[in-house]
């Protein structure tokens, strides 16, 4: 079975790429094959860095109206023979991780934002991952953080917290 490797980011809260962000998706993401926006992107602007990849992503919170409009609440991606369902939250509250069961209970994983805190384990079955924040938007002077996911005989999640040189 062919192996893919898939790139997740959520959280960048951006009005647009700018030269930064553009030169630290290219390095955390050079060899993807795919990449998965879990939400907050902000403008749609954000998706242009990526060109050239397939990508997904979905609407978050902080979307503007064009976003929201273009983008959908939910979606489930095929990655070989592995279903993942991509969101950015459920409900109002940062607890919720047993919901993401509900909201895709075919997945074999769960990609998801919001909480801007980077998550990577197994509900059961299915794997988790919440790539936290791209940007650092986090407290404190948080890292931005990342994920790649490996879709081959297994699927593997790992975290990465992104390169500020």
């Amino acid at each position: 079975m062919n192996r893919i490797r898939i790139g997740l980011l959520a959280d960048t809260h951006l009005s647009g790429p700018d030269a930064q962000f553009r030169a630290r998706a290219a390095a955390c993401f050079a060899g993807i094959d795919l990449i998965l926006h879990a939400g907050d992107l902000t403008d749609l602007g954000v998706l242009a860095a990526f060109a050239g990849k397939e990508v997904h992503a979905v609407h978050g919170n902080m979307c503007g109206p064009a976003a929201c409009q273009a983008l959908p609440r939910r979606k489930t991606i095929r990655a070989g023979r592995w279903t993942i369902g991509l969101i950015h939250r459920v409900g109002r509250s940062y607890d919720f991780e047993e919901q993401l069961l509900d909201e895709f209970p075919e997945a074999d994983c769960i990609v998801y934002g919001h909480t801007h805190r980077p998550v990577c384990h197994r509900l059961g079955a299915t794997l988790l991952i919440n790539p936290g924040s791209f940007s650092g938007t986090g407290r404190y002077g948080a890292p931005g953080t990342y994920a790649i996911l490996e879709a081959g005989e297994q699927l593997v999640g790992r975290l990465h917290e992104v390169d500020r040189a």
